[in-house]
């Protein structure tokens, strides 16, 4: 792996940070309801609310408050990784991706870098019917510390989280 400020390369991905331009692609993936499932927000209906999200984002890192990069497969957007609030992981692949190790990959070089950094803890807050995203935390070393009951509302739905350290 590779990395500087603002890109991180491994042996299949480009991680980069996200540009105004990033929209349509990323739409792609923010307006799929599987991808969405777990996700903290529902489907994007719109690209007005995926510009906004990705300008939320592009803020974000400007302001060293979230370490986040858009993931590209062979000049493809393909999703992302990162870190929020310091030490928060998330993560969110097309559904196409699924099944190909893009998010291990990604999220593994991420938790490099964090570490590299002198960061001491990841955690991780995912939805405990996320199978997928439960056995990658798994693989890459990380256990369920605790479990917090309607954390955050989904539409019209409460969501209990798994915290993972």
């Amino acid at each position: 792996m590779q990395a500087n400020t603002d890109t991180i390369t491994t042996a299949r991905l480009n991680l980069r940070r996200f540009r105004a331009e990033d929209v349509a692609a990323f739409h792609l993936i923010l307006s799929d309801p599987q991808v969405m499932r777990y996700w903290s927000t529902p489907p994007h209906r719109n690209v007005g609310e995926t510009e906004a999200w990705i300008a939320k984002t592009i803020a974000a890192v400007a302001a060293g408050e979230a370490d986040d990069f858009i993931a590209e497969h062979q000049g493809r957007v393909i999703g992302k990784a990162g870190l929020w609030c310091g030490n928060e992981l998330g993560m969110i692949f097309a559904s196409s991706c699924w099944g190909h190790g893009f998010a291990s990959e990604a999220v593994a070089a991420i938790i490099a870098r964090a570490f590299a950094q002198g960061r001491t803890a990841i955690m991780a807050d995912v939805d405990p019917r996320n199978e997928k995203s439960l056995r990658l935390l798994t693989r890459l070393g990380f256990s369920e510390t605790r479990r917090a009951q309607r954390t955050l509302k989904v539409g019209k739905a409460w969501v209990t989280a798994s915290i993972w350290n």
